[in-house]
């Protein structure tokens, strides 16, 4: 991390999280964000459902909820970049103060609860992007909705002419009630639309799930059936936790989801459960508490074919992507793989046995 980087992470971290969060991304769009030199590597190219990325490290949803910054977060070095959640209409989101830091514990909890613009402010800023770039949209349905299924089709139908991929949210603890849409029956209703949406489009992306990591073995095994008959792409595992096991910080009382370094176990040991039931044949993004390149690494070897990061550039800033990406690739070298793809899953069994 450079001196200037270390003095504006300072400068930041004394201000309420919402506000540095926001002037992080006005800094970024006025182009004061880093133009980093890829890690070019063999070995880390991958294809994610059809995905063809220069790396496996993508930005996760949250950080641009806007689509305000997707050029300069792509020069950061990311693989890919996941913007939203987007919903039909703009909103709010939970009241004021909804972020907070816990420093000691290198966390956050939010409950923003689906801020955002809307499909159509969000479709027009897409709409005008370049064409280089993985960009993926967030799907998500509006609070007050009585028909949040049909909330996820309509934004798919308004964004998706215009991304690389979609991702199905259905796993965010903020909004009251969402998390009953990874119910069996419910999530085959959901998935089954927004797939025939999909086909619909001039041009079908692939669509992801989003799970969250407070389910059991049998939750697991129902939504792995689920996904893999759906034809649905691949999952996202995991989204933030209710958990607040093992914290120390002031802030651990606060509602809302818990992401950073805490959830790594949790969602390490999600991820190989649905390695493990879904046989190796849906593509995995690892997501929850990767730091370092070694947590990519184990992540990797649990089954992720892909990965995605947020709270550690809280605290290590984006100088972490290419630190992580090197160290990945010459983690990768030092056991003999020629690829990303030939280290997935070697660790599944290990981890999927564990206890959390």
């Amino acid at each position: 991390m450079s001196f200037a980087e270390r003095a504006g992470l300072s400068v930041l971290h004394r201000l309420d999280p919402e506000r540095a969060h926001e002037i992080a991304l006005h800094a970024m769009r006025a182009g004061f964000g880093p133009r980093q030199e890829a890690v070019v590597s063999e070995r880390l190219r991958v294809s994610v459902a059809g995905l063809d990325l220069p790396n496996p490290l993508g930005l996760a949803a949250g950080l641009d909820k806007n689509a305000v910054a997707v050029e300069p977060l792509l020069r950061a070095g990311f693989g890919f970049v996941e913007v939203g959640a987007a919903t039909p209409l703009p909103q709010p989101g939970n009241p004021k103060p909804r972020l907070f830091r816990l420093t000691g514990d290198r966390a956050i909890i939010n409950r923003f609860g689906f801020n955002n613009e809307g499909m159509e402010a969000i479709g027009a800023r897409l709409e005008g992007r370049g064409s280089g770039g993985v960009v993926g949209i967030n799907l998500g349905a509006n609070k007050a909705s009585a028909d949040r299924a049909a909330d996820y089709v309509r934004v798919l139908e308004r964004i998706g002419p215009h991304v690389d991929f979609a991702t199905v949210n259905v796993s965010s603890p903020n909004t009251e009630r969402l998390r009953e849409l990874q119910g069996r029956d419910a999530l085959a209703a959901l998935i089954g639309g927004v797939v025939e949406a999909n086909a619909a489009l001039c041009r079908p992306i692939p669509v992801f799930l989003k799970i969250a990591p407070d389910l059991g073995r049998d939750e697991l095994s129902d939504i792995a059936e689920v996904a893999l008959q759906s034809g649905i792409s691949g999952i996202v595992a995991t989204n933030t936790t209710l958990s607040r096991e093992g914290l120390t910080s002031p802030e651990k009382g606060e509602a809302g989801g818990l992401s950073g370094a805490p959830l790594f176990e949790r969602s390490t040991v999600v991820l190989a459960r649905l390695y493990q039931l879904t046989g190796g044949r849906l593509p995995l993004i690892g997501v929850g508490g990767i730091r370092t390149g070694a947590d990519a690494y184990a992540k990797i070897r649990a089954g992720a074919s892909a990965l995605q990061i947020y709270s550690a550039l809280v605290y290590e800033g984006l100088s972490l992507v290419p630190r992580i990406l090197g160290d990945l690739d010459r983690l990768l070298e030092k056991d003999g793989f020629n690829s990303l793809g030939d280290a997935v899953g070697r660790d599944a069994t290990s981890w999927a046995d564990r206890d959390v």
